[in-house]
């Protein structure tokens, strides 16, 4: 039978374990997200697949926030989250850990999602650009690739927040904690 658990059962792991857990290798970046739930879903995403950090570019909102907490509910407390005022300070921050780093969009010479190989073991950084003009030009240019997840419809983007539960889900799924 297929009784639906109850959070109780779920046996998952307290904020400090998760603090003191390891994390995947996996951080996003947010260049100007307008949305504060956005980023509260992109929040709980990073908390689900226990991925390393949170970077907030420009005018992406921080915790605390009421709309933020809308979706997070409570993963603000357990993600590792850092603000920076430009977003290629971020980068910066991250290439001087060796990091890889890759612009979710839609570019010449871009990778489709499903091709895409995380599973060597080294870390990567994900950018998700803002919900109107996506991840800007001069960002895209600092970064290691681009990446893009085939789409089929009439659309030609998606909702950040949708994109990267995609792009986490896919890459947490190849790289070891």
């Amino acid at each position: 039978m297929n009784k639906k658990l109850q959070n109780s059962a779920l046996e998952r792991i307290g904020i400090e374990a998760f603090k003191d857990a390891n994390k995947k290798p996996v951080y996003v970046i947010l260049d100007n997200i307008r949305s504060a739930q956005n980023v509260g879903s992109i929040f709980r995403t990073m908390d689900a697949f226990r991925c390393e950090a949170l970077l907030l570019c420009g005018i992406t909102a921080v915790p605390p926030h009421r709309e933020i907490n809308k979706t997070a509910l409570g993963a603000t407390e357990s993600v590792e989250w850092r603000y920076f005022s430009d977003t290629m300070e971020a980068l910066v921050h991250l290439k001087a850990k060796d990091i890889r780093i890759y612009a979710i969009e839609q570019t010449q010479g871009s990778v489709f999602l499903d091709s895409f190989d995380a599973s060597g073991g080294q870390p990567v950084a994900f950018i998700f650009g803002n919900e109107v003009d996506g991840v800007s030009q001069n960002v895209i240019d600092a970064c290691d690739g681009s990446i893009e997840i085939r789409q089929y419809g009439t659309k030609h983007s998606l909702n950040v927040a949708v994109c990267a539960g995609i792009v986490i889900w896919e890459v947490a799924g190849k790289v070891k904690f």
